[in-house]
C-alpha cells in the first residue's frame, strides 16, 4: 500500500483532474451498480453529503437510535443540514424490525412532517458488527420514500452474508463506504449515488471544506485496499469468533452474537478494564457504561490474537 501511495499518478481533484481519484470513484460506483461516486476525507462527511442530496432543511430522516449518523457525527444533520431526525428504538442496537420501522414512516398529509428518507447502517457498529438481513432490507426499500446506507463496514457485511456489493447497491438511493476501517487504508470514504446527486454532493463537499488537491496519494491506498483486503476480512471474522469463544467462559460475551469483526464485552468497569489491558499492550475501547469493544483487523494475526486472549482472560480473572 505504501508503494502504491508513493507511485500514485496525481492531479488536481478539485478540478476533477486526479486520475487515481477518478479511477477509484469509477471503480467503486461500478462495484455497487451506481452511476457515480465521490471521494471524501471521512465517513462522517460521506454520510452528511449523502443526506444533503436526499433531504433539505426541515425534512425528516428516520433512523435507529444507535445509528452512527445521530450518535457519532456531532449533530451535523441538524447543525449543518437543518435535517429533523426521528429515531426508532429497537429491542437491541442494530436490530431491524421492518414492520416497526415502516409504521414510523410518516406520509404526507394531516399537517405532520412527512418522512423524506430512511437511513440504515450495515454492518452496525453499536450492534456489535451485526449484519442486517437482506430480505429485511428489500422490504424496507419497498416502503421507504428514499433509503440511505451507512455502509462504512459494508465490505464486512458482504463477506459475512454472501450478498454482493451490486445487490446491496440496488437497494439504496445513496451509500457511504469507508476505506479506512477493515480495509486498512489510512483515510477516505466515498459517497455513491446517481450522477446528478454526486454532482450536487461535490458542490456540498466544497462548501464543507472537503475538496482536496493531489488526493491521488490517498486514493491509491484505497484502490490497493479494494484489490487486496476485501476477501481477507473473513480472517478477521474468524478471529473475532475465536476471541468470543475463548472469553465466553467469563460470561462477558455470547459468541452467537458475534457477526463479523467486532466483539462487545459486558464488564462492570469498562474504564478499569481498558486501562488494565493497555498496561499489558492490548488496546481495546470503552463503548458504554458496561461495554468494551474489541475489534480484529488486518494488523492482528494469529499470534496477536492469542496474545489478546491471554491478556484479556487475565484481566477478567482480576
Amino acid at each position: 500500500m505504501r508503494k502504491a501511495i508513493a507511485e500514485a499518478e496525481v492531479g488536481d481533484d478539485v478540478y476533477g483532474e486526479d486520475p487515481t481519484v477518478n479511477a477509484l470513484e469509477a471503480e467503486v460506483a461500478a462495484l455497487f451498480g451506481h452511476e457515480a461516486a465521490l471521494f471524501v476525507p471521512s465517513g462522517t462527511m460521506a454520510n452528511q453529503l449523502a443526506l444533503s442530496v436526499l433531504l433539505g432543511p426541515g425534512d425528516e430522516l428516520l433512523c435507529d437510535a444507535d445509528a452512527h449518523v445521530v450518535t457519532y457525527e456531532g449533530g451535523a444533520a441538524a447543525a449543518i443540514g437543518g435535517v429533523s431526525t426521528r429515531t426508532v428504538v429497537g429491542t437491541s442496537p442494530g436490530a431491524l424490525d421492518v414492520d416497526a420501522w415502516l409504521a414510523q414512516v410518516r406520509r404526507p398529509g394531516y399537517h405532520a412532517l412527512p418522512t423524506s428518507a430512511v437511513a440504515v447502517e450495515n454492518t452496525h457498529n453499536r450492534g456489535g458488527g451485526s449484519v442486517l438481513p437482506y430480505d429485511d432490507l428489500v422490504r424496507l426499500r419497498a416502503g421507504a420514500p428514499a433509503l440511505h446506507c451507512d455502509g462504512a463496514r459494508i465490505w464486512n457485511a458482504s463477506v459475512a452474508s454472501g450478498v454482493t456489493f451490486a445487490e446491496y447497491g440496488l437497494l439504496f438511493d445513496t451509500l457511504s463506504v469507508c476505506l479506512s476501517k477493515g480495509l486498512g487504508a489510512p483515510v477516505g470514504s466515498l459517497v455513491i449515488s446517481t450522477a446528478e446527486r454526486i454532482e450536487r454532493a461535490r458542490r456540498r463537499r466544497q462548501q464543507l471544506g472537503g475538496g482536496m488537491r493531489q488526493a491521488g496519494v490517498l486514493a491509491a491506498a484505497g484502490r490497493y485496499a479494494l484489490a487486496h483486503h476485501v476477501e481477507r476480512l473473513a480472517d478477521d471474522h474468524a478471529r473475532a469468533s475465536r476471541l468470543a469463544a475463548a472469553l465466553a467462559e467469563f460470561g462477558v460475551v455470547d459468541p452467537a452474537g458475534v457477526w463479523t469483526n467486532l466483539v462487545l464485552l459486558t464488564v462492570p468497569d469498562p474504564h478499569a478494564f481498558v486501562r488494565a489491558a493497555a498496561e499489558q499492550g492490548v488496546l481495546v475501547g470503552v463503548f458504554g457504561p458496561r461495554t468494551v469493544r474489541v475489534m480484529t483487523h488486518l494488523d492482528v494475526d494469529d499470534d496477536g490474537l492469542e496474545r489478546a486472549i491471554t491478556v484479556l482472560s487475565a484481566v477478567l480473572r482480576g
